[in-house]
């Protein structure tokens, strides 16, 4: 079957996107390749299609457990046989996947780096007729790359179990000297490299500084209207955000990892189909999400890292057609982008106490504790021995990336409510008990249909609405439940730590020393150039982002922030914005964000133009904080 075919029977296409046939031609003439195609490209196509036209499986090796399932979930919707095999599968269900890998006519088997290291994986595989080895993510090799895993390293050793089957490597984001690392480390020989060009000329690249990053929201989703992505960095966030959007007459809904799956498909379908327009997310949203009429993404935060940015921002105008990429800036978010990134990385010797204080909570002798499966409430291992929460995390995720522990969070709020008596009844009990009011409500306001059905719950959300402690809000929950007003089951972990390694202290920390070590520096060079990117108002940021990954080009974009303020007909001169404000006020006193929606300048060249127009007593601040002509 020719490639073509295949992309019209199973994916409703008539033609490929720029590099995808010459890289699947490259696949099918058994070549290595390397493919760098930016976000949106169709990376996936480039190893499912030649794997469907042969014989055999494909091992498909990626880091994300979110991004595979999707995969394997679309694939079987297309009624083609696909297996993953995720974290939390017991030695049975692992060895019957296994099994259908091999006499099952499967095409796919998407696995982790770390699985490879599993013996019976490797024996398996070995007895599987594979016909391509797919490297997703590729850069995660390099350790100079995104998001380095070492347990990218083993993909080398286990070529060797099949060594006539070529491999492609695939990645959005890679500098010069990580696509050098991915090749070297992939034992690739005179590989085929496909790069496809970083530039995106219809994303218009913007930087905004302002004091008020809610109005600019406003002034950014009501002047280019469309389907929208909003950044921000915690789950709070994403709350807080929308619902202030909402009230604002926009349609939105939110998205994090703490959102039950049955939330997280409602609240996709409800953006992919047009019913909300806007999405405020954690920057876990959009991995695998292809939504071609994407007209704004925006971060309403700094990003942490340049190649974190361009997927984000790449996930705008899919189809071709104008959108926008905007960063929200305040004064004070260089300092929250330090603090956040670089004073809470864990040196070495941090990294080594809290391995060696996670034995010790679980009481694992010298020597022992392989394998060993435990549960870990993160907040209680923090308070036991006084430990930075921030700086203990990283250091567990570092530990977990090493393949020294496995940290699986749970974040599915564990902890289930259901009300037992009638309204009636509850509230006589409220009358007769008027400190429980305030956590009542707030069950009742936030959860619909406690009454009918057990509910999951998130206490961290119930402690922010109430304003109690978390003791304090357990305390009065186990009273409901003791007084026969609700059934309760209270989580008592947040996570599951498996050790991948035995306890030997300093021994099984020494290996890793020097990457962690190198991640640090990755890290600081990541931050500047960030801070680099967002304070550079005098070259194209599209040329900026180009430069960065290794590309020149002579040619400004014409659209981003700097050359529109660059542009002569678009920078308005001091004059110009004064004569604006004047005839904007002719009729009806004004406040500064109606006439910022009015007008064509920034918030910077707006009030400096007001300040002026102050002094020369050209116009007054009213009672009402709005501006008007004396």
């Amino acid at each position: 079957m020719h490639p073509i075919e295949v992309l019209e029977r199973y994916w409703n296409h008539s033609s490929f996107r720029p590099y995808q046939e010459e890289i699947i031609t490259s696949v099918l003439e058994h070549e290595d390749t390397f493919a760098l195609l930016p976000t949106g490209g169709g990376k996936s196509i480039c190893f499912q299609i030649p794997a469907l036209i042969q014989d055999g499986i494909c091992i498909v090796i990626s880091p994300l457990i979110a991004l595979m399932k999707d995969q394997v979930n679309t694939l079987k919707q297309k009624g083609i046989k696909a297996i993953a095999l995720t974290s939390g599968l017991s030695y049975t269900e692992l060895d019957t996947k296994l099994d259908n890998c091999i006499y099952g006519n499967y095409k796919f088997l998407y696995l982790s780096p770390e699985r490879l290291q599993q013996p019976i994986v490797q024996e398996r595989i070995q007895q599987m007729r594979v016909n391509l080895i797919a490297v997703d993510e590729a850069h995660c090799i390099s350790q100079w790359g995104n998001d380095f895993r070492p347990a990218y390293k083993n993909i080398s050793m286990f070529r060797q179990i099949h060594p006539h089957v070529n491999c492609i490597a695939l990645t959005a984001t890679a500098k010069r000297d990580v696509i050098e690392d991915i090749i070297d480390n992939l034992d690739f020989i005179n590989p085929k490299i496909y790069k496809a060009s970083f530039s995106r000329p219809n994303i218009a690249y913007g930087v905004i500084n302002t004091d008020d990053k809610l109005f600019q929201l406003q002034h950014i989703l009501k002047t280019n209207q469309g389907a929208s992505i909003v950044y921000v960095r915690n789950r709070r966030s994403t709350i807080e955000i929308s619902n202030y959007l909402n009230a604002k007459g926009f349609a939105s809904t939110f998205y994090h990892g703490g959102i039950t799956n049955k939330e997280k498909q409602e609240r996709l379908y409800q953006w992919t189909n047009e019913q909300k327009q806007i999405m405020v997310a954690t920057t876990a949203f959009g991995m695998g999400i292809d939504k071609a009429n994407v007209r704004n993404v925006i971060h309403f935060n700094l990003p942490e890292s340049l190649e974190n940015y361009y997927q984000e921002a790449g996930r705008a105008g899919r189809d071709g057609k104008p959108a926008k990429a905007i960063i929200l800036k305040q004064a004070i978010d260089e300092d929250h982008l330090r603090n956040q990134f670089l004073s809470t990385l864990a040196s070495v010797e941090f990294v080594k106490t809290v391995f060696n204080k996670l034995c010790n909570y679980f009481q694992i002798p010298y020597g022992e504790g392989e394998n060993s499966l435990h549960q870990f409430d993160f907040k209680t291992f923090c308070s036991t021995y006084k430990l930075h929460p921030g700086i203990t995390y990283n250091a567990l995720l570092l530990l977990d990336r090493n393949a020294v522990i496995s940290l699986n969070q749970h974040f599915n709020f564990r902890t289930k409510i259901q009300f037992v008596i009638t309204n009636a009844a509850l509230f006589q009990y409220l009358e007769r008990h008027l400190q429980l009011n305030t956590i009542v409500k707030v069950l009742l306001r936030t959860y619909g249909g406690i009454f009918d059905y057990e509910t999951k719950v998130n206490l961290n959300l119930i402690v922010q609405k109430t304003e109690l402690s978390e003791k304090d809000v357990i305390a009065q929950l186990k009273q409901l439940e003791k007084d026969e007003i609700i059934e309760l089951q209270i989580a008592n972990t947040d996570s599951e730590i498996t050790f991948l390694k035995p306890r030997e202290d300093d021994i099984t920390i020494n290996p890793i020393a020097k990457t962690i070590k190198q991640q640090h520096t990755l890290k600081h060079q990541q931050i500047a150039s960030v801070l680099s990117y967002v304070n550079n108002d005098t070259k194209c940021r599209n040329q900026q982002l180009l430069a960065y990954f290794g590309e020149s080009s002579n040619e400004e974009c014409g659209i981003c922030s700097v050359c529109r303020k660059n542009t002569k007909g678009d920078k308005p001169s001091k004059t110009k914005v004064s004569d604006q404000i004047l005839k904007a006020l002719q009729n009806e006193a004004l406040s500064s964000r109606q006439l910022l929606y009015k007008l064509e300048c920034s918030e910077k060249e707006l009030l400096e133009s007001l300040s002026e127009l102050i002094e020369i007593r050209k116009i007054k601040i009213t009672n009402a904080n709005t501006y008007s002509i004396i």
